[in-house]
């Protein structure tokens, strides 16, 4: 189908996009790279009467370093998250799980901030970015304010923007050196959204696991970020018995829907199988 009427704006500066946003109120919507927004357009599932273009302000398309922290802009595009040596050497697993997003063409033009600002729980970005411990820094006409991404996402397509804020940048902090991780995704074909997939960071010493985090993604109205799965690892050799504690732990978690990609039990026991696959990719990274 082809969308219906739009304006179409193009604010050079975030504080024109934001103004312009609060301006045209529930009219309008930001538009990023697209690729969540435009099929909603074409279905007539979203007929915005505007739409707020966000690239061509320059300040967003950035990854950089500020002290202890990643910080990446909100435009910057999944292929440059890909492509970026300062990520691949800080936080390599940003780059695994842009790798499985889509395909090349979508990850062209898809951006970061998109992916997390949606608040679609098929978007992958999301749940990496809780287990990573990482801030949004939601900007509005008060000027910014930072939310944790495990404080951002309230419900399906619900998160906690407020009217006129759009996501600016995203603020990681950088994972010890050593550290292990892994990203798993079950998808029925390239290009498709998780049937179920996970997101784990440990470090060790000595044998033993001293710290752990774990998000999960598209298996609940949220991305998930199983804390509880994390402490049971925490302190243990990563044997067997702890791991299935773990991997149970995280399963209890999980209210996937029934869909095209399989019964809720299905998908649930899907995010236990890709939680045990990450942590033992992750096991094998760790060095002490």
């Amino acid at each position: 189908m082809i969308p219906g009427t739009f304006d179409y704006h193009r604010p050079t500066t975030v504080e024109s996009a934001v103004a312009l946003l609060l301006q045209l109120g529930e009219d309008a919507r930001p538009l990023a790279g697209g690729h969540s927004l435009i099929p909603l357009m074409k279905t007539r599932l979203a007929a915005p009467e505007h739409l707020v273009d966000l690239g061509a302000i320059e300040g967003l398309h950035r990854v950089e370093r500020i002290g202890d922290d990643v910080v990446i802009g909100a435009m910057t595009t999944q292929h440059s998250v890909i492509n970026s040596s300062l990520l691949a050497d800080l936080v390599p697993i940003l780059r695994e799980t842009a790798l499985v997003i889509a395909d090349p063409q979508i990850r062209y033009k898809g951006t970061i901030g998109g992916n997390c600002a949606n608040g679609d729980p098929g978007n992958d970005m999301p749940a990496l970015m809780q287990c990573l411990g990482a801030s949004y820094t939601l900007t509005g006409t008060g000027g910014n304010r930072q939310v944790s991404a495990r404080d951002f996402y309230l419900g399906a397509y619900e998160t906690a923007l407020a009217p006129g804020e759009i996501l600016t940048e995203i603020r990681i902090p950088i994972p010890p050196t050593g550290h292990g991780y892994g990203y798993e995704k079950l998808k029925r074909k390239v290009g498709d959204y998780a049937t179920a997939a996970a997101a784990v960071v440990i470090t060790m010493a000595a044998g033993t696991c001293t710290s752990a985090s774990i998000g999960l993604t598209n298996v609940s109205e949220t991305p998930l970020w199983a804390a509880e799965a994390a402490r049971i690892l925490v302190g243990s050799t990563l044997d067997v018995a702890t791991v299935d504690a773990a991997v149970a732990a995280a399963e209890a978690i999980t209210t996937p829907a029934s869909d095209m990609r399989g019964p809720a039990e299905y998908r649930t026991k899907m995010a236990g199988v890709m939680l045990r696959r990450a942590l033992g990719r992750a096991r094998v990274r760790a060095t002490v």
